[in-house]
């Protein structure tokens, strides 16, 4: 197996980014980024710890992360497992990688930059949704934004109906939880009360 060792390397094997690849990239936000923001229900954030690596899915309403101004970002975290990977990472290592999509478009965005944590209770209650506010709210101070071309989404083919895969044709979570807790857990009661209990904690 050919292991490619050095960055020299890698560009030899792919060539050096057009243009296109390089004047998209800025250091703020301007209003053909934010729009993308500004309908986005759904970002991957990625952290890193001295644990590792983490990547974890943040969803809310379309626009759930503010644009506080052009360098920087608000995004509420809400009720979760309270494992909080992410969020111990920030306070170790405040850098993070946001990728945001918005269903239907091939383009991603991704934002790179250094992130802290608040639980000022003003900012948390303006982010209030069903009468509950944001536990706390990661503020990203802008590095890099630039946004991804559509081949991905495109092979992809993540928005077309006819690719889409029946959930019961997966293991569910509780099926999942049984085996990896060696049936401490039972799948088929954590399964059926699982909507109850998430109509609870969704916000």
């Amino acid at each position: 197996m050919s292991v490619i060792t050095s960055v020299e390397q890698l560009e030899a094997l792919y060539g050096i980014p057009g243009e296109a690849s390089i004047v998209k990239e800025l250091d703020h936000i301007i209003p053909e980024y934010a729009a993308f923001i500004e309908t986005s229900p759904f970002a991957a954030l990625a952290t890193a710890g001295p644990e590792g690596l983490d990547c974890s899915p943040r969803g809310d309403l379309a626009g759930f992360v503010r644009i506080h101004d052009p360098k920087t970002l608000m995004m509420p975290d809400r009720r979760g497992n309270n494992r909080a990977d992410s969020l111990k990472n920030i306070i170790r290592d405040p850098r993070v990688g946001l990728l945001f999509l918005v269903p239907g478009s091939g383009t991603t965005l991704r934002v790179n930059g250094r992130a802290h944590i608040t639980t000022d209770a003003e900012l948390c209650a303006s982010f209030t949704v069903e009468g509950k506010p944001a536990r706390s709210v990661t503020v990203v101070a802008v590095d890099t934004v630039y946004f991804q071309c559509a081949r991905a989404i495109v092979r992809s083919e993540l928005w077309n109906p006819a690719k889409h895969v029946d959930p019961k044709s997966l293991p569910t979570p509780g099926r999942i939880l049984e085996v990896t807790s060696r049936q401490s857990i039972d799948g088929e009661t954590y399964d059926k009360e699982w909507p109850e209990r998430a109509k609870k904690t969704m916000w």
